[in-house]
């Protein structure tokens, strides 16, 4: 690493002005490239569970039950991180369950308003438990962690285990649409 204008290798200290001379006559030159990290950030940590009934003959996916934990750090507004995590989760849904977009070859979108690309309503989302874990984080303001869009990245991954547990089948393309649930179910005996 560097520090103080020197390079600081396995014990070894050397100068940056005796590096820079030995690749100058050795007719190299040196670059140089540095990384600034900013201030220290917090990560909040999320966990999605659900429970999915599988129609066989329609492919059609129900979610039986939504469960979301996560770590906010100390919370300032308990309501807030609840309707952060459902709106988070009714989001993920969407991605995973309906929101489907389509280009042509030249990138003109197909789909372009909500008839025909489809985002869940409210009575598409199920009722989502919200488990907090609080601790303590010395980086954000009162303890606290930023949680904004954290809670959309478990949903694709909890929704996929579900429908594999229901069906045996492991989906790996997004959105499960009942056409493709439909698909892969034919083909099992």
């Amino acid at each position: 690493f560097l520090a103080d204008d020197t390079v600081i290798c396995g014990g070894k200290r050397i100068p940056v002005s005796v590096l820079n001379a030995a690749a100058t006559a050795g007719g190299m030159r040196l670059t140089e490239a540095g990384k600034v990290y900013g201030s220290p950030r917090s990560v909040s940590a999320n966990t999605q569970g659900m429970r999915v009934a599988v129609n066989r003959v329609t492919g059609e996916i129900r979610i039986l039950y939504s469960v979301q934990a996560l770590d906010p750090g100390v919370v300032i507004n308990p309501a807030q991180v609840r309707g952060q995590v459902e709106g988070g989760v009714a989001q993920g849904i969407g991605f995973v369950l309906t929101e489907n977009f389509h280009l042509d070859d030249t990138g003109t979108m197909l789909n372009p308003n909500l008839r025909n690309y489809r985002i869940p309503t409210y009575a598409d989302i199920p009722r989502t438990e919200v488990l907090i874990v609080e601790s303590t984080d010395s980086a954000g303001p009162m303890a606290s962690k930023g949680i904004a869009e954290s809670c959309i990245n478990p949903v694709a991954p909890a929704l996929a285990n579900a429908v594999y547990d229901a069906t045996g089948i492991r989906f790996r393309d997004l959105p499960l649409t009942p056409e493709r649930i439909f698909e892969r179910l034919r083909d099992v005996p």
